[in-house]
């Protein structure tokens, strides 16, 4: 026990790669809510919203207007994804902390969704990286299907290493490897997380995991392991996985807050308040969380 870190970072991505995924639009003011709601819970990371064409996501279309209506706490950092120059361009007057990038660890799922290579699409960030970098703002990057593609199957340590160096080429200053199918299991994370560590500092790589098949707490316990101290989550579970149907998405942020409570790690978030957050969304979206621990302790409320 005492080689796991003391103190972990959560970010929060249910802002934004939790709703982005959900099929019922959310208004502006309860966005911003819930993003306030998960500052006075404490967490200092949050992932707001993504700037890209509300033709692909219209979930997203009311990001400038979700960013002016933030209540910012200081010492809070606020990401969006940006995509593209264009959406990078429209990002920096509502003055984000932190902007978001993402490249695919497989060729067939870059082929399929964005129609070219895993190397084109990464060049394609470079004056992205260049012109956030210029502006004075961190630049985090993603790695979707790190452990598993929708259409390729299995992805080998290889293939993550590969687009890890394409990533640190373009000056990405922390990598965050996801498994965005859900299918990852312990020793396969560990050690497509060996491969990022060869290439970025250990607090600079982060996890990020879906729960489709139920592995997420245990793929964070893998990577707590090695080290690793920082991690993507999401409030409620918001999300759900569009390349398997029915499933969940995003490992839910009060389940991992219960995990690193009791092993004794620091986290900073007070899990009620967190609860609250992910019953208020959910209210919203007309359904119950998707957290068993936040469903537990909503139960165990009601008495």
């Amino acid at each position: 026990m005492s080689t796991l870190p003391h103190r972990v970072t959560l970010v929060d991505v249910g802002p934004r790669d939790g709703l982005q995924n959900e099929k019922q639009p959310v208004a502006t003011e309860h966005k911003a809510r819930l993003v306030s709601m998960l500052q006075d819970a404490g967490l200092k990371n949050i992932e707001v919203t993504s700037f890209v064409s509300p033709k692909w996501v219209p979930q997203m279309g009311d990001n400038t207007a979700v960013m002016a209506a933030l209540e910012r706490h200081p010492g809070v950092r606020y990401s969006v994804l940006t995509p593209n120059m264009k959406g990078l361009e429209a990002a920096l007057p509502t003055k984000p902390d932190e902007i978001v990038v993402f490249g695919a660890a497989s060729e067939a799922f870059s082929q399929k969704n964005i129609n070219c290579s895993v190397a084109e699409s990464i060049e394609r960030f470079a004056p992205v990286v260049e012109a956030a970098h210029a502006a004075g703002l961190k630049v985090r990057g993603a790695l979707s299907c790190a452990l598993g593609c929708p259409y390729e199957g299995e992805i080998s340590p290889d293939q993550v290493e590969r687009v890890v160096q394409l990533m640190k080429d373009i000056g990405v200053d922390h990598l965050g490897v996801a498994d965005t199918i859900g299918v990852g299991t312990p020793r396969r994370v560990q050690a497509a997380m060996e491969r990022a560590l060869k290439h970025y500092p250990l607090h600079e790589v982060s996890g990020h995991f879906h729960d489709t098949y139920g592995q997420a707490l245990s793929n964070i316990y893998a990577c707590l392991e090695m080290g690793i101290h920082t991690f993507d989550a999401s409030v409620a579970g918001l999300g759900g996985c569009p390349y398997a149907k029915g499933a969940t998405g995003n490992v839910a942020t009060e389940d991992v807050v219960f995990l690193l409570n009791g092993l004794g790690i620091s986290t900073g978030i007070d899990l009620d308040k967190l609860v609250d957050a992910g019953a208020y969304i959910s209210e919203q979206l007309g359904r119950p969380p998707v957290s068993r621990v936040a469903r537990a302790l909503l139960a165990k409320r009601q008495g």
